[in-house]
């Protein structure tokens, strides 16, 4: 069983910056050996993936109102992924899962995740 925990979530103004991290829980290769992915979902509006990588970390996929300003990262030797979110704006407003995929391999495919986290609040006031 792999369990998913967030944090690093807050109440930020437009222009700053905030690293959410995921810890995983379980055992170590069923976390370390898959691709991982961070989703969000704003009020009134449907869960997108905002950032995804491979198992090894060398692979990312961005959408593309957040290319330039949010990085995604791994540390695979603390089972950790991270988010690091800088140049705030007010439509980054959202819960922020992580999510695990079902396979090794970058993957952009909400469907090919099957485990998440219970998610933190972003807010971005203007």
């Amino acid at each position: 069983q792999v369990q998913l925990v967030e944090s690093g979530g807050g109440l930020v103004q437009a222009g700053d910056s905030l690293r959410l991290s995921c810890r995983g829980a379980g055992r170590t290769c069923d976390i370390n050996n898959y691709a991982m992915g961070w989703f969000r979902q704003g009020p009134g509006k449907e869960r997108e993936l905002v950032a995804a990588l491979n198992w090894r970390g060398d692979t990312t996929y961005y959408v593309g109102s957040v290319k330039g300003r949010f990085t995604i990262s791994r540390d695979n030797a603390k089972t950790m992924l991270y988010l690091q979110m800088n140049s705030l704006k007010p439509e980054d407003t959202a819960t922020y899962y992580c999510a695990r995929a079902r396979r090794t391999r970058l993957t952009n495919d909400p469907d090919d995740y099957d485990y998440w986290g219970q998610g933190t609040q972003v807010t971005v006031s203007s």
